[in-house]
């Protein structure tokens, strides 16, 4: 089919906004447009998404490419709309199926070589998903663990475009294993992460803790480089070793 859609989520604030992906494939000169008030880093995802394509062995073809996000007036930013873009791009040539293409949202940011990266705000991108009626939702595994905390959705934690392909009835190529782990996977493979190797942020330590302990709610705020978002990946570890949602 010449015509494909699929579903992303759009983060406006902490509110997540069902998205669709269309994709179109004409003949006319080669390109590849994005449309629908994409910000600089998603009109990037063009080439991303080409390069992923055809380092995972299913390249997209050389013809005219339009993806639209609708709707068209909400703005969109950032990378994580990378996975529906491919999937919606592909099934214009790929014998994916349509039905379950519409009822799936695809959330992520893809590498070069088809890997899927981890994006931020999927729990309320998966919340959004489920408020929309798409019975699955599709995320890097790195996210899939918070994914899931939503009920009422299928979610499918994916490391790669080739393995989300799969999933989808085509053979595709799979990236090499990547040897720099995320927290959650250091922390499977063994190794030993604790909130004593963290310097200079006492405070800090201190309010982690406490909500670990008495499963509640924490809100960090500070400039870039606080070490937020080490803190924040400690602190999923923690709630995990402790049985607390993290």
């Amino acid at each position: 089919m010449s015509l494909a859609r699929t579903w992303a989520i759009s983060l406006v604030g902490i509110e997540g906004v069902a998205v669709e992906v269309e994709a179109d494939l004409s003949d006319q000169l080669p390109d590849f447009r994005i449309i629908g008030l994409a910000d600089r880093a998603l009109g990037e995802s063009s080439q991303r998404v080409r390069n992923a394509c055809a380092n995972s062995d299913v390249p997209l073809p050389s013809r005219r490419l339009t993806v639209n996000l609708s709707p068209a007036n909400l703005p969109k930013h950032g990378s994580g709309f990378d996975l529906a873009i491919a999937v919606a791009a592909l099934g214009t040539q790929l014998p994916l199926s349509a039905d379950a293409l519409i009822r799936t949202a695809h959330i992520g940011e893809l590498g070069l070589d088809g890997r899927l990266r981890p994006v931020p705000g999927i729990l309320p991108a998966v919340m959004a998903a489920a408020r929309a009626g798409l019975t699955t939702v599709v995320v890097p595994r790195a996210n899939e663990d918070e994914a899931a905390l939503v009920p009422g959705v299928t979610v499918v934690g994916a490391t790669s475009l080739g393995d989300v392909l799969s999933r989808h009835g085509i053979d595709a190529r799979l990236p090499e294993a990547d040897p720099v782990d995320s927290f959650a996977g250091s922390d499977a493979a063994g190794e030993t992460l604790d909130l004593s190797d963290v310097v200079g942020q006492d405070d800090a330590v201190a309010a982690l803790l406490v909500a670990a302990a008495g499963g509640h709610h924490l809100l960090m705020t500070g400039p870039p480089g606080a070490g937020k978002t080490m803190l924040a990946g400690l602190s999923s570890l923690l709630c995990k070793r402790v049985g607390v949602g993290g």
